[in-house]
């Protein structure tokens, strides 16, 4: 596969990709927000939001915007885009993250997470938290997040986990490359790759 990946921010006409790449991925947890509650995470903050191209087509998307550490979106309520303008947070809650599940397990999740960490540093914020979902927390601990035993994150369904880490200390995250080729065999993986708040 030759296709180039190319991050870049949300148009208005990928929002029916989006809607149902987060379906396919969250549906069997109940986890849906539907097409509304998603566009209000974005329009709280559209320069922490982002789509993954492969070729032509979205093949993945992130979702994140400034919150307050140790708490989290409600599934089922819209996010007021003036809250996340008014934040004086120094946390960045990445809210979901998606790759199509044709292209799992070839890096693009972490292709996005590193665009994401760029972008978090060169706005000042500290830290980026999470709720893993579906038994992804071991995915998020291997890139460097840290379990808070102590939130309970209620609404993001059986075993949901509130994490976070630094993002000083995420040495690793440099700028993603424009236009490259994936890496990496075409099989698809577990959910780990799916969505990271992984509602």
């Amino acid at each position: 596969m030759s296709d180039l990946v190319r991050i870049r921010p949300i148009a208005e006409t990928d929002w029916d990709a989006i809607v149902e790449m987060e379906a396919r991925a969250y549906d069997e947890l109940g986890l849906t927000e539907g097409r509304e509650v998603l566009r209000s995470r974005a329009d709280a903050s559209p320069d922490l939001c982002f789509v993954l191209n492969v070729g032509a087509r979205p093949a993945g998307y992130l979702l994140a915007l400034p919150y307050p550490a140790f708490h989290y979106p409600d599934l089922e309520h819209t996010q007021p885009a003036a809250a996340a303008a008014a934040s004086s947070s120094d946390n960045v809650h990445l809210h979901d993250i998606v790759i199509t599940e044709g292209l799992r397990g070839r890096g693009l999740a972490q292709r996005l997470l590193h665009h994401l960490a760029s972008t978090v540093r060169a706005r000042g914020y500290e830290r980026i938290s999470l709720v893993a979902v579906g038994c992804s927390r071991t995915f998020w601990s291997a890139r460097g997040f840290t379990a808070h035993p102590r939130v309970r994150p209620s609404g993001y369904g059986t075993g949901a986990v509130y994490m976070s880490k630094a993002v000083r200390a995420d040495r690793a995250a440099t700028p993603e490359p424009a236009d490259v080729p994936p890496r990496g065999p075409f099989a698809p993986t577990k959910r780990a790759d799916a969505r990271v708040p992984c509602p």
